[in-house]
């Protein structure tokens, strides 16, 4: 079993030299309770099945399994009603931390947040002069609430 411990911020993309190349990414959630998820993944030529435990601070348990492409596509096709959160992700290093830029598409078009995974929750590191905003405990910013709330619906006044 592995302890996902994560920070999630808002940038400001304009900020960053480049980006580099970014995999394309499609992921469906089953409906779950108690604050668990259940992911299919698409990510380029390789799909995942991962499913996360609730969140305890910004830790969580994660089991993550490779599988087939065709297995990751029926499972959203089928248990996830075909409903997808569809993103380019981007890895930047950063003062020995790897941060996962996620541009988001469809539905979620116009956001951008970068994580950055810990090895404890209490670890200190360095941000980028691009973070603009931690939103680590905003619920509305995980990908299986963007699902059902999704970012063009929100109130940007």
């Amino acid at each position: 079993m592995a302890v996902e411990i994560e920070r999630k911020f808002l940038i400001d993309i304009s900020l960053i030299e480049e980006l580099g190349s970014g995999i394309k990414i499609q992921q469906g959630y089953i409906p779950t309770e108690n604050n668990t998820v259940v992911r299919s993944r698409v990510s380029g030529h390789v799909a995942y099945l991962t499913i996360k435990g609730k969140m305890e601070g910004i830790s969580r348990n994660e089991f993550e399994y490779e599988i087939p492409v065709s297995d990751a596509q029926s499972i959203i096709a089928e248990m996830c009603g075909g409903l997808t959160i569809d993103k380019t992700r981007y890895m930047i290093t950063h003062a020995g931390h790897v941060w996962e830029v996620d541009v988001f598409h469809g539905e979620n078009d116009g956001l951008i947040v970068a994580e950055v995974e810990l090895n404890s929750e209490d670890e200190v590191f360095e941000r980028p002069n691009w973070v603009v905003e931690e939103v680590t405990d905003q619920d509305k910013y995980g990908n299986s609430k963007l699902l059902i709330n999704p970012f063009k619906l929100w109130d940007k006044s």
